[in-house]
């Protein structure tokens, strides 16, 4: 195992614990909010503030990962209650996506001074190596957590996705299975570093399209 550590990328995994987790599962609170369940907020997680959100095994995995290879953790997962949801499974799923969403936002939002800065000749000198390396460290953490949890496998945000974009009868028939043995297979998927191979590519690629790369 190879250990990559360097400042600017402990930098970013601070700022992934008080910035990224924070508003991903606010994003899954304000969501499922507007759609019709008060789940999240009566459990006081429809904030940014970063405390609420904590998850100290999650933070720990971020940090481990991040230093071995591709960034990936979580936080406290956000409460919602399906059952109060209007749309049915597609709100449902909108509340899943959301979480997801917000990492590709700020990972877009990023993007744009980072592409300017490797883009620019001047800027590229001017703006110091670690700063550049912080904001790369940022967008490709949030570009990781993005793919890696539209994974559709639960406890993971896709299966929700998934589950809603299949007809009825398919989703009842495979929502059972999935739960029972969708976390056993992510388990896997991450220890056996086959989930790294398998979204690797496609989160390089997503950087690199952001960047203009």
């Amino acid at each position: 195992m190879q250990f990559d550590i360097t400042p600017a990328k402990i930098i970013a995994v601070v700022l992934i614990l008080l910035i990224s987790f924070p508003v991903h599962e606010f994003s899954h609170a304000l969501a499922a909010y507007r759609l019709g369940d008060g789940t999240a907020k009566l459990f006081g997680r429809l904030t940014l503030n970063p405390v609420a959100h904590f998850d100290p095994i999650g933070a720990a995995f971020l940090a481990i990962t991040a230093i071995t290879g591709t960034g990936l953790g979580w936080a406290k997962p956000t409460p919602v209650n399906p059952a109060n949801l209007r749309y049915g499974s597609a709100g449902d799923a909108i509340v899943a996506f959301a979480g997801p969403a917000s990492n590709l936002v700020l990972a877009v939002a990023v993007a744009l001074p980072l592409r300017l800065i490797i883009h620019s000749t001047t800027l590229a000198v001017q703006v110091p190596d670690i700063v550049q390396e912080l904001l790369f460290e940022f967008i490709a953490i949030n570009c990781s957590l993005f793919v890696f949890n539209l994974i559709p496998v639960p406890p993971l945000d896709g299966s929700k996705v998934l589950f809603a974009a299949l007809d009825p009868r398919t989703a009842y028939q495979l929502r059972p299975v999935l739960t029972q043995y969708g976390p056993i297979l992510l388990l896997v998927l991450v220890f056996t570093g086959l989930a790294v191979t398998i979204i690797g590519p496609i989160i390089t690629s997503l950087v690199r399209l952001l960047l203009g790369l």
